[in-house]
């Protein structure tokens, strides 16, 4: 089956875009692709010890500044991309294995007001073995709000594809948020919203380390710890590794309050958006069911 198709330094540095690498398409060759799908492994990323002092009335104020102009260059730059998504999950307290998901993303795009282009997402699940060949696709707006399913391995040659409301219990019983929610753009809206709510409370800790990497990618890692427990706060610590070149998050990590001083904390999720190529020239094709080079 074809595959192919066709995130950091000062507040500066995570502003600015690469016009190369926003104006280049990434295709896949078989070639690549079969390599890159040989050599999956666990994203690795290491954190510099150097840090970088926020400054502003609030200890997330600079963060949120960030991620406001971040979310506008992302809707004004970015129109679509493919990654291999790599999640893992704390689901009814049981973390999950590493996911390896080949994913197409295509972001809202509007004419004079309008809406032409809805969100768009494909994903084709590569590893663990188990859930290898499931295939999912979401178009908003259409199909009645339902995504289109199907299961890979030998389920897959036995059931049928299915329609399932993005939020129903089925669609979720692998995941903690639904399709709706997946992709950058979702996650820097979802980090706003929780520091916008956060932003009431003072004990919050704020610091920005750079030279940090994610595999080859280098990153400034924006980390925000709540030393007090409030019903409020999603997480205990959190880090959102943001690409000095790209200017976009691809690692996000938050983990839960340690059961004791002594403690370790518990992943409760975590999402790195590796082999990240942007404005590849998606289609309506790309997210059809009817594709000849899916399996749905």
């Amino acid at each position: 089956m074809d595959r192919r198709t066709g995130s950091c330094g000062s507040r500066r540095e995570f502003l600015r875009w690469s016009a190369a690498l926003l104006g280049t398409a990434g295709v896949w060759s078989t070639t690549v692709w079969a390599q890159e799908r040989g050599a999956l492994r666990e994203p690795v990323y290491r954190i510099s010890k150097a840090d970088v002092e926020p400054s502003g009335q609030h200890p997330l104020d600079p963060a949120l500044q960030m991620a406001h102009e971040g979310l506008q260059r992302i809707r004004s730059q970015i129109r679509d991309y493919t990654c291999i998504l790599v999640k893992r999950e704390r689901i009814k307290n049981e973390l999950s294995e590493h996911q390896y998901i080949f994913t197409k993303i295509r972001h809202r795009q509007y004419d004079q007001g309008q809406l032409v282009v809805p969100f768009s997402v494909y994903m084709y699940f590569l590893k663990p073995a188990d859930i290898k060949g499931r295939e999912v696709i979401y178009v908003e707006g259409r199909n009645n709000g339902k995504l289109c399913a199907h299961e890979g391995g030998r389920r897959g040659s036995l059931l049928p594809s299915v329609w399932l409301n993005p939020d129903s219990p089925l669609a979720l019983q692998d995941s903690r948020y639904p399709i709706t929610d997946v992709g950058i753009e979702n996650l820097v809206l979802k980090l706003i919203e929780r520091g916008q709510r956060e932003r009431q409370f003072p004990d919050v800790d704020v610091a920005f380390k750079k030279n940090a990497r994610v595999n080859d990618r280098v990153c400034t890692v924006l980390e925000i710890r709540h030393p007090q427990r409030r019903p409020e706060y999603d997480f205990y610590f959190a880090q959102i590794f943001i690409d000095d070149q790209l200017g976009v998050p691809i690692r996000y990590a938050a983990y839960g309050w340690p059961e004791g001083p002594q403690g370790e904390a518990p992943v409760l999720e975590e999402y790195t958006y590796m082999q990240l190529k942007v404005n590849v020239g998606l289609t309506d094709d790309d997210f059809d069911p009817n594709n000849k080079n899916y399996n749905f």
